[in-house]
C-alpha cells in the first residue's frame, strides 16, 4: 500500500510557497519553489499533484491571508467615521504589509498563469464587498460598496504602474471626501464645521503617506 500525503507536511510546504510567491513573485517553474521548500519537485508533485494545482493553492492561501489581514481592517469601530477607517486601511494596503500582495497578484492577472485559475479574480473581487457593505452600513451607504471597491482597484493599479503613492492617496482622500456625511456648522457661518472631517482626512494622508516600493 503506497504512502498517502501528510496533512502538516503539505501544509508547511504550501507555506513556505506563498512566502517565497510573496517575496519574489509567482514562478512560471518548479525550481524557484524546490529551492524555497528545501524538497524535490518530485516531493511537491507527490503532495500537490501537479504544478498548476500547486499554484492555485498558493493563490488562495495568498488570498486568505490578505483577506484575515485587510478585511478586520474595513471592519467598521465604534467611535470611528468609516471614511477614516477606508483612510488606514488604504495605508496598509499600499504600504510594506500590503506591498507584497499587490506585486504578486498584480503579476498573476498579468501572466498567463492565471489560466488554470478561472475563477480566482472574480472571487478576488466580491470577497471585498462583503466587509465594505458591512462597514459603510455605518455612513448608511451600504449601496456604496461596488463604487468604493472599484475606485480603490482604479487607484491601485495607478499605484502599480506609476509608483505615484502621494498623488493616488490624494486622490483617495479626495474621494472619501465626497462620500462623507456633511457635518453641521457648529458655531460658524462659513461652513467651516462641515470642513471638519475632509481637514482631519488631509491631515492623516500626510501623516500616513508611505513612499511606493520601487
Amino acid at each position: 500500500m503506497g504512502r498517502r500525503p501528510q496533512p502538516d507536511i503539505k501544509q508547511r510546504l504550501l507555506d513556505d510557497c506563498v512566502q517565497h510567491a510573496l517575496a519574489h513573485g509567482l514562478p512560471d517553474r518548479l525550481g524557484p519553489l524546490v529551492t524555497a521548500t528545501g524538497t524535490s519537485a518530485r516531493m511537491l508533485i507527490y503532495h500537490f499533484g501537479t504544478r498548476d494545482t500547486l499554484l492555485q493553492d498558493v493563490l488562495r492561501r495568498a488570498r486568505q491571508q490578505q483577506l484575515h489581514l485587510f478585511g478586520d481592517l474595513l471592519r467598521a469601530r465604534p467611535g470611528e467615521p468609516y471614511t477614516a477607517t477606508l483612510a488606514r486601511t488604504w495605508t496598509s494596503i499600499t504600504g510594506p504589509d500590503g506591498q507584497p500582495y499587490l506585486r504578486m497578484f498584480g503579476q498573476w492577472r498579468d501572466s498567463a498563469a492565471q489560466q488554470p485559475c478561472p475563477d480566482f479574480r472574480r472571487a478576488a473581487t466580491t470577497d471585498w464587498l462583503g466587509p465594505l457593505e458591512d462597514g459603510l452600513r455605518s455612513l448608511g451607504r451600504p449601496e456604496l460598496a461596488t463604487l468604493v471597491l472599484a475606485v480603490i482597484r482604479g487607484l491601485l493599479m495607478d499605484l502599480d504602474a506609476t509608483g505615484d503613492t502621494a498623488r493616488t492617496t490624494r486622490a483617495f482622500h479626495d474621494f472619501l471626501t465626497a462620500i462623507e456625511p456633511a457635518q453641521p456648522a457648529t458655531g460658524h457661518g462659513d461652513g467651516t464645521g462641515s470642513r471638519q472631517n475632509s481637514t482631519d482626512l488631509s491631515a492623516r494622508s500626510n501623516n500616513e503617506r508611505v513612499p511606493a516600493s520601487r
